[in-house]
């Protein structure tokens, strides 16, 4: 898990638009329904800049965010009223227990060793009330191997042009390199450049690190579905619930 992703928050909102936020609070508060759980006091786990915390509040959700970047956070914190904490999701710490924790958008695969992800997924234990629900998804070995590894993409819109360049050593691990071109007020553009790593893990691996934290795997879906992974799914939706 590397760096504070100084740069990447300026512009993280303006190149995430294909997240999806409000289909996604849905997706997430349905899955919650058709279990009959009460999301109570709910956790966005690597919150980022708030989005999706933003969209869960709005629907009557009582969440409050935690992310590892004091810059993410900054981008976050701006008048919405919700509570944010700064703490590195290897090493949580909370005043409450909570009922719910959502974690998404590949925030589980920035920890690269599985020590850092079992570490995370016993404070999210730690945590949590017994029955609680934590939810959480992944890209997959396959978005890795075959759509991630060693290749290369372009974004481009209003506010900034993103060069996005992959270098994937063992088909797990994939480094990724950013630079970022701001239009500046003569005409000629400011460079900024990030830098960070994703892994890919197994269901195995995952479903294992869960039942040491003492959570029970219920289902694993393609991403917005109730059905299995495909074959050449991106992103898998975890579901596991809390024992006691």
């Amino acid at each position: 898990m590397t760096g504070s992703y100084s740069d990447f928050a300026r512009f993280y909102d303006s190149l995430m638009e294909d997240a999806r936020y409000p289909e996604r609070a849905e997706y997430l508060l349905d899955l919650c329904a058709k279990l009959d759980h009460e999301t109570g006091l709910c956790l966005d786990l690597a919150c980022g800049t708030g989005s999706l915390t933003r969209e869960l509040k709005s629907r009557g959700v009582n969440v409050f965010g935690v992310d590892g970047s004091e810059d993410m956070l900054c981008e976050a914190m701006r008048g919405d009223g919700i509570l944010y904490i700064c703490q590195d999701m290897r090493r949580l710490e909370l005043a409450e227990n909570i009922d719910t924790c959502f974690c998404t958008l590949d925030s589980v695969n920035h920890l690269t060793e599985l020590s850092d992800v079992e570490a995370a997924f016993s404070g999210v234990g730690r945590h949590m009330n017994g029955g609680g629900l934590f939810i959480f998804d992944v890209n997959t070995p396959y978005k890795h191997r075959e759509v991630l590894g060693n290749n290369a993409f372009t974004i481009e819109n209003d506010t900034v042009f993103c060069a996005w360049q992959n270098v994937t050593e063992d088909g797990a691990l994939t480094e990724i390199l950013l630079d970022f071109f701001e239009e500046q007020e003569d005409g000629s553009y400011q460079r900024y450049s990030e830098q960070f790593f994703e892994r890919a893990y197994t269901r195995e691996e995952l479903k294992n690190a869960l039942e040491r934290a003492d959570f029970e795997l219920i289902a694993v879906y393609g991403d917005f579905t109730r059905e299995d992974p495909a074959d050449d799914e991106q992103r898998a939706v975890y579901i596991a619930k809390k024992k006691g």
